[in-house]
């Protein structure tokens, strides 16, 4: 039950804007990179990023897009809130 829970919640939050904890805003959840086995969130896919993310030295996938890890990740309510110092 807990992991269909976990499920829906990690669906709910693509689409969603990811800023910084100073308001910039760097793109939307395009999806979201986990461990199968654990279930382990471990990175953000940055869709439609900003010009403030193309500026980092971020990881980028296979497609190019930006990734961020999830341990960056402060808040999920309206916004997928992320710090600075822990993306880099």
């Amino acid at each position: 039950m807990a992991e269909d829970t976990e499920k829906r919640y990690s669906k709910r939050i693509i689409g969603k804007t990811v800023v910084s904890k100073s308001g910039k805003k760097y793109g939307e959840v395009g999806n979201i990179i986990f461990e199968t086995r654990t279930g382990e969130l471990l990175q953000i896919i940055v869709s439609k990023p900003t010009g403030y993310i193309e500026g980092l030295d971020l990881e980028k996938d296979e497609n190019g897009r930006h990734l961020i890890p999830f341990s960056s990740v402060v808040a999920i309510g309206d916004f997928v809130v992320i710090s600075e110092e822990d993306m880099l």
